[in-house]
């Protein structure tokens, strides 16, 4: 089978050189499509191959139809909003991620934007430590709970909201159980995203939660821009000084958020939650080995376009 590796942002050199080694000892073919620049150049990449490997690259309509003979893609990540999965259904596609690999990676950098917060992003002014403070962690995944267990570690109180998890689960993943998102905004210091961009999430983060939340209460978001009520926030953190908001991936508005609101929100200047080099190497040896999987044995434990 031909697979391609499509990657904007690279894989590590170690990544690229490992996935290579497990799929051409199982007798497949790879090439490698590195920082293009246009969706035109991805879609006359993939036309004669059977399986895909990405990072945050975008699987389109567009780019199913120039892959006839495409069987499976896989995202070396959790998110997978990045591929058009009733396109990708409709043509016989399966999709995969490969969860759990970048969550360390993750979770380390929630609770360093955290800490940056809190320190005025290392400016000379007093900042304050987050021993003490409350966490309400919202989704409990595997992200959600390395973070809890960092926090914890720390000397946070770890909270959790997750509708798919009983208590019984969130409390033997170390956190304390919240039924509503109303009463986690409001009993947290700060407030970690780990929610994915549906048509449920989308937009469902604004004015109504974030005015619930203490004075001097911070929302840090890794998970995706869209889930945020842009508005909203700019609203919320106009009538309440004492809020702060952070983000793995810049809002619309930045600019003009960072202007209004100086050092009350940051966003990383590009998407850093999988960059480290642990990450970048695990996310993409999972990648070949599903690959591997199904092609061997029809094994498709993480199709998420069932």
């Amino acid at each position: 089978m031909k697979v391609l590796i499509a990657t904007q942002k690279p894989f590590a050199p170690a990544a690229v050189q490992g996935i290579r080694s497990i799929l051409e000892k199982a007798g497949h073919e790879v090439s490698l499509l590195e920082k293009y620049e246009t969706q035109e150049e991805f879609a006359a990449a993939v036309a004669a191959v059977n399986a895909l490997i990405i990072r945050s690259d975008k699987v389109t309509e567009q780019i199913l139809a120039a892959a006839p003979q495409l069987k499976l893609v896989v995202r070396a990540g959790a998110g997978y909003d990045n591929v058009d999965l009733e396109a990708a259904t409709r043509r016989g596609v399966v999709v995969m991620n490969t969860p759990g690999q970048n969550a360390n990676a993750v979770a380390e950098l929630a609770i360093a934007l955290m800490i940056y917060m809190y320190r005025t992003q290392f400016t000379p002014a007093t900042g304050s430590e987050i021993q003490g403070k409350t966490l309400g962690i919202q989704a409990f995944g595997n992200v959600g709970r390395l973070v809890g267990a960092k926090a914890a570690a720390l000397g946070m109180k770890v909270r959790a909201l997750d509708p798919f998890l009983s208590d019984e689960a969130i409390r033997a993943g170390g956190a304390e159980p919240v039924h509503s998102l109303e009463e986690l905004y409001a009993s947290s210091d700060f407030v970690s995203l780990h929610i994915p961009a549906t048509p449920q999430t989308v937009g469902s983060i604004g004015y109504d939660l974030l005015a619930r939340m203490p004075k001097g209460g911070v929302l840090v978001n890794t998970a995706r821009k869209e889930v945020i009520d842009e508005a909203g926030l700019a609203r919320v953190l106009r009538e309440r000084p004492d809020l702060r908001y952070v983000a793995d991936v810049a809002p619309d508005s930045y600019a003009a958020l960072r202007e209004e609101f100086g050092l009350r929100i940051f966003a990383t200047p590009k998407k850093m939650g999988a960059q480290t080099a642990e990450a970048n190497v695990n996310a993409g040896l999972a990648a070949a080995r599903q690959i591997v999987s199904y092609f061997e044995s029809g094994d498709v434990r993480f199709q998420v376009n069932k």
